[in-house]
């Protein structure tokens, strides 16, 4: 099956929902609390691309199966060339090299686009996304204890970051 990354389209809102909701409303991989509509993802979609970032889909020709977007890290014009991204793909596509595909496209994107910095911010206990990271050339900048709070818990934030100019950086 061939999986094209292609920008996405307000169009894409439900498979992208079908993706991110579930992750929404059953872990703490994010913080938010509740599901994104469609129309609020489809404006999502809109701004980011109107501001110049990407917001990416895999399209294998059934379904979505994963999305990649990113935007600026923290507001004001210091932080205009540090970005934070968010990538997430179906369930069944974990381990398939899609993720890395994503990621890749998402910092040549933001490359291009004169960035200098992508920062993750992941939940401290999602292992999975901290090591995913650590493979892509992501360093940890720090750790914040009891940042978010989900599920009646609080989690800690952990904080890495991919520095797009960097003579060695790569997408290895």
């Amino acid at each position: 099956m061939t999986v094209v990354l292609r920008d996405a389209t307000p169009d894409d809102a439900p498979g992208i929902a079908a993706i991110w909701n579930p992750i929404i409303r059953d872990t703490v991989i994010t913080f938010w609390p509740i599901e994104r509509s469609l129309p609020e993802i489809g404006q999502m979609i809109r701004d980011r691309q109107a501001a110049g970032h990407a917001f990416l889909v895999a399209d294998d020709g059934r379904r979505i199966a994963g999305f990649a977007t990113y935007a600026q890290f923290r507001g004001g014009a210091g932080y205009a060339r540090s970005m934070e991204h968010s990538v997430s793909i179906a369930a069944d596509m974990h381990g398939s090299g899609l993720g890395r595909r994503m990621m890749a496209a998402v910092h040549d994107h933001a490359r291009a686009s004169g960035h200098r910095i992508m920062v993750a911010g992941i939940t401290g206990s999602n292992q999975g996304s901290i090591e995913f990271h650590r493979r892509m050339g992501y360093v940890e900048n720090g750790r914040i204890p009891n940042a978010g709070f989900k599920f009646g818990q609080f989690h800690d934030l952990v904080l890495m970051s991919f520095d797009l100019g960097a003579p060695e950086a790569t997408n290895a």
